[in-house]
């Protein structure tokens, strides 16, 4: 849950340093309960973590079917930590990006992020890392960014996972797509929609996310969150929540099913994706 960041939409920053030591060490027995199909590391900022390897590998090594994915800011991503955490089993980085400019530095807090995020990716993919993602978040204020990052991304033979902002997490409502911005950001998402059928693998959001993001921010959508259920949050002391945004809970070996609650807060990719049908166009998305 720590981070080196200073993202305004978050508090993780603000934690404690002492939290390190109520981490757990491993989270190889928790992934072989769950048996997902697809594990994520996320923080706060993962590549805090000196032990972050030790415990990538522990959960590899325990389901042998998942795809295993790691977010990060990319402020500590180094070519030589990235093939460490490939070769111990990491699929995919997704690594932050909501602006092509000096935007982006400002709005993680981290002078020159943005040059060395695009220094660190040609590194990255001629060591041989080809599972590298930018996940852009949809904000009131980068809309004008969104397919500039999806352009950037192709020429850096790279990928784009879109996912839309929220206050939940402390309840800064300066990002918050409105009314006002419907018009502006349905005509993104047509753009989006368009180069998705031009070029595929570049988008790895399902047109069916995407198509719905305009109705979140009208308040349409009407079905309940699968969160806890679709997905599950395993924090760093080994207990569940239904969401990141969510309290915890209980231990992950007191696990009780959750039931889907009508909760419209976010419209997250992890509960958007979770909730795609899986149509012939998403099945390209994924296989791309």
């Amino acid at each position: 849950m720590r981070c080196n960041a200073r993202c305004d939409f978050c508090s993780y920053w603000q934690t404690a340093p002492e939290t390190r030591h109520r981490e757990s060490k491993g989270f190889a027995d928790a992934a072989r309960y769950f048996n997902p199909i697809m594990i994520t590391f996320t923080g706060g900022e993962p590549l805090l973590r000196r032990d972050l390897e030790d415990v990538v590998a522990g959960v590899a090594r325990a389901v042998s079917l998942s795809y295993i994915a790691l977010i990060t800011h990319g402020g500590s991503l180094t070519p030589e930590r990235a093939r460490s955490l490939w070769d111990a089993g990491i699929d995919q980085f997704n690594i932050s990006l909501d602006y092509l400019d000096e935007r982006h530095d400002r709005a993680r807090g981290i002078p020159d992020l943005t040059r060395r995020i695009f220094d660190t990716i040609p590194a990255m993919r001629g060591a041989g890392i080809d599972g590298i993602r930018f996940n852009t978040v949809i904000k009131s204020d980068n809309l004008d960014q969104l397919l500039p990052i999806v352009h950037r991304a192709a020429e850096l033979g790279a990928g784009v996972l879109f996912s839309t902002y929220t206050a939940l997490k402390n309840g800064n409502d300066a990002h918050s797509l409105r009314a006002e911005h419907l018009p502006e950001l349905e005509a993104v998402v047509a753009e989006l929609l368009a180069y998705k059928r031009r070029r595929r693998g570049v988008i790895v959001s399902s047109d069916h996310y995407l198509r719905q993001v305009p109705r979140w921010v009208r308040g349409e959508m009407g079905e309940p969150c699968h969160s806890g259920l679709r997905t599950i949050h395993v924090d760093p002391r080994g207990f569940v929540r239904r969401c990141p945004d969510f309290p915890t809970d209980f231990h992950w070996t007191a696990f009780r099913s959750y039931q889907p609650i009508a909760c419209d807060a976010c419209f997250y990719a992890c509960r958007g994706e979770a909730q795609a049908p899986l149509t012939l166009s998403r099945i390209r998305d994924v296989t791309a």
